[in-house]
């Protein structure tokens, strides 16, 4: 699984463009303001992308390797979009734009929708992975794992790494901050239990939700965000687990 991570060229992509928005070359108002999506440019976006694949049968999407993970997979190209005069501007949230979304399509084989990946979120769990791989490497192989939460899933451990810890702004609910997860491979994720489980409760799925299904699917359906560096959750003792893909 950690493979995946550092075979895609999404990943790295976006973690060394995620690393100019951490400098001084943005000030601070206009970070904020990119920081807010909205769905005014969802919408146009979408709009670009339906005319596009219309008129041209294919999908304006950037290439990507097999192992990409699922929601990184299928980056929106607007490279494409403005050639074809599809788009006048790039979205100003966007992060070719300097902004904190990564414009990605989900549901390509059926029904092309234009969601968005938040880049902060991306950078952090990045960061957290590169601090485990050095304590890993360091410590012969051992990771520094907290708390069981799931079979093969747990808390990180942040005092093993003598680092302080760190969890990741949820961008469906706001000012809730959702904790890591480290798993038996050692791949640092970000844990949407709290936020699938609230959405669970809010529509009364208990009783209609399938043992196999993907719970990310809910966050996707639900929001324009999809749920960025994560794995899969399925419906295990009454509650969203984490599990092994």
């Amino acid at each position: 699984m950690l493979a995946k991570l550092r075979n895609s060229s999404l990943a790295i992509i976006i973690v060394v463009l995620s690393l100019m928005l951490s400098g001084c070359m943005y000030p601070k108002d206009q970070l904020k303001q990119n920081q807010i999506a909205t769905g005014e440019f969802v919408v146009v976006v979408q709009n670009a992308v339906d005319q596009f694949h219309a008129k041209t049968g294919v999908l304006p999407i950037k290439n990507s390797e097999q192992t990409t993970p699922l929601y990184e997979k299928y980056p929106i190209d607007f490279k494409k979009l403005k050639e074809r005069a599809m788009i006048s501007s790039i979205p100003a949230n966007a992060f070719e734009n300097g902004g904190t979304a990564v414009y990605v399509l989900v549901d390509v084989e059926t029904k092309p929708t234009v969601k968005m990946m938040d880049l902060i979120s991306f950078q952090l769990t990045a960061e957290v992975q590169k601090q485990v791989d050095d304590y890993r490497a360091k410590n012969y192989g051992k990771l520094p794992t907290g708390e069981q939460v799931a079979p093969s899933f747990y808390r990180i451990d942040f005092a093993k790494m003598n680092k302080k810890p760190v969890q990741a702004a949820s961008m469906y609910t706001r000012q809730v901050m959702l904790p890591l997860l480290l798993d038996d491979t050692g791949r640092v994720s970000i844990d949407y239990a709290e936020e699938m489980m609230r959405l669970i409760d809010k529509k009364s799925l208990q009783k209609s939700l399938d043992s196999k299904q993907d719970l990310r699917e809910l966050l996707v359906k639900e929001s324009f965000y999809v749920p960025a560096r994560t794995g899969p959750y399925h419906w295990l003792n009454g509650q969203p687990t984490p599990v092994v893909e």
